[in-house]
């Protein structure tokens, strides 16, 4: 009885903690209502077809160009891949990497405002703050230094620098997170690339993977 009673007492202590504590909760069941957006997330968090991500802590990024940091990890894999790239006669430039939310959120609504576009129109190309996988640090956007009229253009497609990509880039853990056709509804993106070489970017990324797979 006394054994009973005992586990009795650890459920509840464990429940309340859950309840109470939001911060023990897995990522994907928080859900962010973001200032300024009428939608609502969805059951799996998504808003507007993006999922929510935490920001990465101060003490996990490390500069990697001039005003460009990343997760240390992210950083030291796209180092050992620029290497093999430019071995092979092709220069990768990196355009973007980590992004506060305080930047994202200027990003998605300065721009919003700009062109006069829904909260709908703008999450075609651009994450909410609070969805964005540059957040986590283990997000770049990737150029070709032979073509930079084609950055952050679907015209990127066109270069050798992601045919390369599409050849190598998942030896060094990077996979194209919005391809032409993707379950989130997120435009193409031939240019964003996420790393998912470590236990803690597969965690971040295992919901969207796991729509993407059709899960």
């Amino acid at each position: 009885m006394g054994l009973l009673l005992s586990c009795v007492a650890l459920f509840s202590l464990s429940l309340a903690a859950v309840l109470f504590v939001p911060e023990l909760l897995p990522d994907r069941t928080r859900i962010q209502v973001i200032e300024g957006i009428d939608e609502q997330p969805g059951q799996d968090g998504r808003l507007l077809g993006h999922f929510p991500y935490p920001e990465a802590l101060v003490d996990q990024l490390v500069p990697v160009e001039a005003g460009i940091e990343l997760h240390r990890d992210a950083a030291l894999s796209l180092d050992a891949m620029r290497r093999a790239a430019a071995a092979d006669g092709v220069d990768l430039r990196l355009l973007s990497g980590y992004r506060s939310q305080e930047l994202q959120k200027s990003i998605f609504f300065d721009v919003k405002s700009e062109r006069n576009q829904t909260a709908a129109e703008r999450a075609k190309v651009s994450a909410p703050p609070g969805y964005s996988e540059h957040s986590t640090g283990y997000a770049v956007d990737l150029g070709d230094g032979a073509d930079p009229a084609t950055n952050l253009s679907a015209a990127f497609e066109r270069t050798a620098a992601f045919s390369w990509l599409q050849d190598h880039a998942a030896s060094y853990h990077f996979t194209l997170s919005f391809p032409a056709v993707n379950s989130q509804g997120v435009s193409y993106e031939p240019w964003h690339w996420r790393f998912e070489g470590s236990a803690d970017a597969l965690r971040r990324f295992e919901p969207a993977r796991r729509l993407a797979n059709g899960g």
